[in-house]
């Protein structure tokens, strides 16, 4: 798989990210632009 500059991901349970411009093929560097929620530990707390 070739990733692009303008492709956006989504790691499970962590958030989305895009592709670094300082990214290789050899070492892919991404930049989160959303953080998911953890509504489970707030549901323990409560």
């Amino acid at each position: 798989m070739e990733a692009t500059l303008t492709d956006r991901f989504q790691f499970m349970r962590i958030g989305y990210f895009c592709l670094d411009s300082d990214s290789t093929k050899d070492k892919l560097v991404f930049n989160r632009t959303v953080t998911l929620r953890d509504m489970w530990a707030k549901e323990k707390k409560g």
